[in-house]
């Protein structure tokens, strides 16, 4: 595995806050079970490809998120209907219905998804982009390949962070899926996704860190209680408003990485100020300069 990959210090011991209100055993399984049967009816819909209208796309990824028992609230600018660069923070397998919703658009995913059961046809049949991210010498070419789908007039969904965070803190967006916009010339429209606790606290629960396996985050998720989901779609950004991809990543990120409770939550007391942000491990340099971890882009 190449040293340059990006990674969180976000695990689920350090950053997951125990879930006060833990649904019922059956319950959590019933959630689980209209999840699998809402991909399932994806994977089974999938070859009609854009037959399907962009709307009930849209609504079908709603739907799985409310399975899992999380509400979602979308505020925000209505995304362009040519091509387009959707950029958001990550935390969360949840991520990707949440993004697919503001718009359907063709995921930007690691390889290995590929391999996964069920989500990896998904995937696959969804038009998702596959990059080889232990290859540095492979980025030119996955950049090629997502600028010629933005002059197509498809949406690409990307998360620059390459790996994903607690949600109580983020990473830096990385700048090489914006060359794509730039060559492109089209707009970039950051998405900011949160999650949180109907009484406003840090919605933890829903993170997808470290060593976490899918399996363990789905049953979190369908145990919690009161978790919601918030995504908020910014103003696109122009083509031609920013001169090369450090600024243009710069510009996007202020955007989509502030979680708004942040400040109320140390200001009140809230488990979040008991318990440190992630930060260097013993041993380790900080965290925005150190190897990161290979999980990415799920």
């Amino acid at each position: 595995m190449s040293v340059w990959l990006p990674a969180a210090p976000c695990t689920p011991g350090h950053c997951v806050e125990p879930v006060p209100a833990a649904a019922a055993v059956p319950r959590a399984v019933l959630r689980l079970t209209a999840v699998a049967v809402l991909v399932l009816t994806g994977i089974a819909l999938s070859p009609l490809g854009g037959r399907i209208p962009a709307g009930w796309v849209g609504r079908w990824c709603r739907a799985i998120v409310r399975a899992a028992g999380v509400r979602v609230r979308v505020t925000g600018a209505a995304a362009p209907a040519a091509g387009l660069l959707l950029v958001a923070n990550h935390v969360s397998w949840l991520d990707i219905p949440l993004l697919t919703a503001v718009r359907p658009a063709r995921m930007l995913a690691k390889s290995e998804i590929r391999q996964w059961p069920v989500a990896g046809a998904l995937a696959a049949r969804g038009g998702a982009l596959f990059i080889e991210r232990d290859r540095i010498r492979a980025l030119p070419e996955t950049v090629a390949r997502i600028a010629d789908a933005l002059r197509e007039g498809a949406a690409v969904a990307a998360f620059p962070e390459g790996s994903t965070w607690c949600g109580r803190a983020h990473g830096r967006f990385r700048r090489a899926v914006f060359q794509a916009a730039l060559d492109a010339g089209v707009p970039v429209q950051p998405v900011a996704l949160r999650y949180r606790q109907a009484d406003g606290g840090p919605g933890t629960a829903a993170a997808f860190v470290g060593e976490d396996t899918l399996l363990a985050s789905l049953w979190r998720v369908a145990r919690s209680r009161g978790l919601i989901a918030e995504v908020e779609v910014r103003p696109p950004i122009p083509p031609g408003t920013h001169p090369d991809r450090r600024t243009l990543a710069h510009a996007a990120q202020p955007l989509t990485t502030e979680p708004a409770w942040t400040h109320t939550a140390l200001v009140t007391g809230h488990a979040l100020a008991a318990r440190p942000l992630p930060g260097p491990r013993p041993g380790l340099p900080d965290p925005a300069p150190r190897p990161e971890h290979p999980r990415t882009a799920r």
